[in-house]
């Protein structure tokens, strides 16, 4: 009987160990982590070199701003609050309009202004942060979702998680926010994966969890075969961040917003390998391909072009 180690390995799959030392390590060099970890950091770096991004409306650094940050808040009907050093959506709050002196979440849930402090307080304690050191909360533009998605999302907004190697794109998918997630699109809270292929930017069926799917459980609209708007922006962006940040195997998030159309949403430099799981296919296959290329073209444009073509 054939082990589930080898039946794995013939797939394709690669595994946490395998990626920290056979990806991570050599290609990331450490002293180029605080710029992925850092979001605003990222932020800044993003914008001087013209990689649009959600704008940025303020920042909460010390606990006494906590006490006047409504003031700021009261300029803004809706917006996102979320830790600057956090991981795996873990801390950010995500308000969808203003009733009175309340709030909604993406959700629907009503907050007060109090619990909006409080969570900010969380914030600042490292509550949410990697290492659990004390972080400063950002309060940024809340992205409002392309209209392409309506259909097939529950509230929230859904991103585009990109693995980019070497300045080229070697597996996507969607990541689809559900009841479950509370309107987030986040694996871990309930979210659904979509397997993206990367040469056409069409979309393949989706895993939730364990199980496979191919239709949103809450909107019961079918998630395969769509063809995504902006593909060629969206590649584009992310073969571009690699670059920006000095890493060689980074996860790019991607937002398409209503008016502003894709926008990049953060970068991770230890990017989960669900994307495995969405597309059913190993990262393995494509890894290898680009790390066998003697010559990467210098421009974002032109490796793009190349990996779809070569990777698709």
């Amino acid at each position: 009987m054939i082990s589930w180690a080898r039946r794995l390995r013939e797939r394709g799959i690669v595994g946490i160990n395998q990626r920290n030392a056979e990806f991570i390590m050599p290609y990331n060099p450490r002293k180029h982590f605080p710029l992925v970890d850092d979001k605003l950091r990222t932020k800044k770096l993003a914008i001087d070199n013209g990689i649009a991004v959600p704008e940025l409306y303020s920042t909460v650094e010390i606990e006494h701003d906590v006490h006047t940050m409504l003031d700021t808040l009261k300029h803004y009907n809706s917006f996102v609050i979320k830790p600057n050093n956090g991981s795996g959506g873990n801390g950010v709050l995500v308000i969808g309009n203003r009733i009175g002196s309340h709030f909604t979440k993406a959700s629907g849930a009503i907050v007060s202004g109090q619990q909006i402090q409080r969570h900010t307080s969380n914030i600042l304690s490292g509550m949410y942060s990697l290492g659990g050191v004390p972080d400063t909360a950002i309060i940024e533009y809340r992205v409002e979702s392309d209209p392409f998605f309506d259909s097939i999302s529950y509230q929230g907004v859904p991103d585009i998680r990109v693995i980019v190697f070497r300045g080229m794109p070697v597996a996507s998918m969607l990541r689809l926010p559900t009841r479950d997630s509370d309107g987030k699109a986040n694996l871990h809270q309930g979210a659904i994966g979509v397997g993206i292929d990367i040469g056409t930017g069409v979309t393949r069926s989706g895993v939730r969890a364990n199980d496979m799917t191919k239709v949103h459980p809450d909107t019961l609209q079918p998630i395969d075969g769509l063809q995504l708007p902006y593909w060629e922006t969206i590649m584009t962006l992310a073969a571009r961040c690699s670059e920006l940040v000095g890493l060689n195997y980074i996860g790019v998030d991607i937002v398409i917003d209503r008016s502003k159309g894709p926008l990049v949403l953060e970068l991770n430099a230890r990017p989960g390998l669900n994307v495995q799981l969405a597309t059913g296919r190993g990262l393995l296959f494509n890894l290898r391909a680009v790390e066998a290329m003697d010559n990467i073209p210098a421009r974002a444009e032109d490796r793009v072009a190349l990996a779809r073509e070569k990777l698709g």
